[in-house]
């Protein structure tokens, strides 16, 4: 579970987050909007203790994230909107350093990493240099180690952007994989159609407020978790997936 109560965090006179307070349950997908500004990768940065708040508390899987930082961030999985690699590191080694600051069974997280590059068609670049890979490769290679270890909380900050349509959708299954298997995620996106088809709940934010809260029920989502545009893809190209 994630808990975020009261949190502010100002930048100079700017008060980017004015006492934001919400829960993400476990098994829950909770969907972050707001325009540019809002607040939403201040408050993804904060609860992934990347900066301290100047008020507030969030705890994740039941550790306080600024008193208990080492098992809170254990149980952290983070997508950063801007990811930073050691760019002379291959994608494959940067994903062992992960897995081994994870405490991760090294053959296990292996064979994850290799089946989850697969499935977001990175597996024939794991040995290449990250400091030649495009945005979009960065992007997946920071959501294959924000989900490597299956966190119990996963914040994603536009996680999917840049990805292509086949890779978006198997990073989506995979969220939702996790969500089945009672992970907590915070997904940050600027496309609402993402966040409508993957999210059972919506928080808002406003200007570093929350302006609305809206369940699946209330925007009158559909339960199909694939768009009929999804479908077709799908269907399209299911010979090579």
């Amino acid at each position: 579970m994630l808990e975020i109560d009261a949190l502010v965090r100002a930048y100079g006179d700017r008060v980017a987050l004015d006492g934001v307070s919400m829960t993400v349950r476990p098994g829950e997908v909770v969907g972050l909007l707001g325009a540019n500004g809002a607040g939403k990768s201040t408050l993804l940065r904060t609860v992934a203790g990347l900066q301290p708040p100047d008020a507030g508390t969030v705890r994740a899987a039941g550790h306080d994230a600024w008193r208990e930082p080492l098992p809170a961030r254990a149980a952290l999985g983070y997508a950063a909107e801007e990811p930073v690699f050691h760019e002379d590191l291959s994608a494959a080694e940067h994903l062992a350093f992960v897995s081994a600051v994870r405490g991760l069974e090294p053959v296990a997280a292996r064979e994850r990493a290799f089946e989850l590059a697969r499935s977001l068609e990175l597996h024939e670049r794991l040995d290449d240099p990250v400091r030649g890979w495009s945005h979009g490769m960065r992007k997946k290679l920071s959501f294959l180690a924000a989900v490597i270890h299956r966190p119990r909380v996963l914040l994603c900050d536009e996680a999917l952007e840049g990805f292509d349509a086949p890779s978006a959708l198997a990073a989506k299954a995979e969220v939702r994989a996790l969500a089945l298997a009672g992970t907590a995620v915070l997904f940050s996106s600027h496309v609402t159609e993402t966040v409508e088809r993957l999210c059972g709940r919506v928080v808002i934010l406003r200007r570093g407020r929350i302006a609305l809260q809206m369940t699946r029920d209330a925007w009158g989502a559909p339960s199909d978790t694939h768009s009929v545009l999804e479908r077709a893809f799908l269907e399209a190209i299911r010979e090579d997936a």
